[in-house]
């Protein structure tokens, strides 16, 4: 197969710093605002996010598909994003640009869109400077929990999660509300003291995404499959240190992969992988294994699901909240158990269970749940 390679990596949380750390520890709500009536009439929406093209990544993609659902829908959709900044690189992660935003280069944008709504993605620069833009203006925003920062940041540098939940619960408490992708999210983000969350589950492309005759192929089956970023979050050594027959296969890029491809020279790294490419390597797989304990939902789920391929996971939110008792994947604190029985899933119960997740039926969820401005 040939590879074709994008750009990709998650955002990064920035919190400003002169955050009142008695304000953080408060639960506040955000302001109060009536859902909705969009009717037939056309809204301007106006979506500011750190995570944008050329990133790759669950949080890119989701809103990819919903830019292009709310314009079907006869909607005018904004992105403000760091394309239009001047950036810098991430520090640890320079695939990443980080905008040099301020809250009067951001609302100078919101002022040129005059938008009917503003939905804030990220926490990050970006993020920061619009919401202290509408708050100083008394606009009406919504935002979105994408990533669980606190567990990453803790991670990597050690950092306790409680200090970056606090921020988190300060940045989206001026929220009209505050959309999740799961269930076991929202009870996990109420129970940090999070209010006014909202349900926005995801979707995913049935025509790119689907099962496909297994190709003939070098590597000896079963084929053991994993996508994502290589970076210590996703929790790939969970994987790759199983037991298991066959062949292992990691398809992506990140700051882990030359180590990790040095741990275990016998799994197959083939980089980031776009397009059909990326379809034929989902369909080729046996089993899609998912280590992560961390992800909020885990769009690599749906993709695998929707071409034929059972899944195996630790049961964590995400996994549970799209597998639970459907019978598509096996869930285990034994990861090796649960790849082996994933084996003897039926492939066509794994498409049923995608087709339950459409994108249209997410960007309606989204409309749902957008405040105007004022």
């Amino acid at each position: 197969m040939r590879a074709a390679f994008w750009q990709g990596a998650p955002g990064l949380a920035v919190y400003d710093p002169g955050i009142d750390v008695g304000a953080a520890i408060g639960t506040g709500l955000g302001p109060a605002a009536a859902p909705m009536d969009h009717g037939a009439a056309e809204l301007k929406i106006a979506i500011v996010t750190d995570a944008w093209l050329p990133q790759t990544n669950g949080v890119v993609r989701t809103l990819s598909s919903l830019r292009d659902e709310l314009t079907a829908l006869g909607h005018q959709v904004v992105m403000v994003t760091p394309q239009e900044f001047v950036t810098i690189p991430c520090p640890s992660y320079s695939e990443i640009r980080l905008a040099l935003a301020t809250p009067g280069g951001v609302g100078r944008v919101l002022n040129r869109l005059a938008p009917d709504a503003i939905h804030i993605v990220t926490e990050g620069p970006l993020g920061l400077a619009a919401r202290s833009y509408c708050k100083t203006h008394n606009l009406i925003f919504t935002t979105s929990f994408h990533t669980k920062f606190p567990e990453y940041i803790e991670a990597r540098w050690g950092i306790p999660g409680s200090w970056i939940y606090a921020a988190l619960r300060w940045f989206h408490s001026a929220s009209a509300a505050t959309m999740v992708a799961t269930e076991s999210v929202r009870g996990e983000l109420h129970s940090h003291g999070f209010g006014n969350l909202r349900n926005w589950t995801r979707g995913v492309d049935l025509q790119h995404f689907r099962p496909v005759p297994k190709p003939a192929t070098d590597w000896p089956r079963p084929i053991f499959l994993f996508v994502g970023r290589v970076a210590v979050e996703k929790n790939l050594p969970a994987f790759l240190d199983l037991d298991l027959p066959g062949t292992k296969v990691v398809v992506g890029d990140g700051p882990q992969r030359a180590e990790l491809e040095r741990r275990y020279p016998e799994a197959r790294f083939v980089g980031r992988q776009e397009g059909e490419a990326l379809a034929a390597f989902y369909a080729l797989a046996d089993v899609f294994v998912f280590p992560s304990r961390t992800d909020t939902f885990g769009l690599v789920l749906l993709e695998a699901l929707a071409s034929g391929v059972p899944i195996a996971a630790f049961p964590v939110s995400g996994p549970v909240d799209l597998i639970g008792n459907s019978g598509v994947g096996a869930l285990s604190e034994d990861l090796r158990a649960a790849a082996l029985a994933a084996l003897e899933i039926n492939p066509d119960a794994c498409r049923e269970r995608a087709a339950q997740f459409t994108w249209r039926n997410s960007a309606q969820q989204f409309l749902d749940n957008l405040r105007l401005t004022r």
